[in-house]
């Protein structure tokens, strides 16, 4: 995989999560609507970590700086 987030897109992506976790967590998400907002954060952290988003790729979208 080539990596196609940049630094801000994956700090962003991070900070998002994280605040889903802190409102899952003070049960002030409930039922259906909290364990979407956990999957996605769960994607969210995956594809920070790795430095690769699907969907980026798929639409051809690629915010990581390239080294010369």
């Amino acid at each position: 995989m080539k990596k196609n987030m940049g630094g801000l897109d994956r700090i962003v992506r991070i900070i998002i999560a994280a605040i889903v976790g802190i409102l899952f967590y003070l049960n002030i998400i409930e039922g259906t609507l909290a364990y979407v907002l956990i999957g996605l954060s769960g994607i969210f952290m995956v594809t920070s970590f790795i430095s690769f988003c699907p969907l980026y790729a798929l639409v051809g979208l690629n915010t990581c700086k390239v080294k010369n």
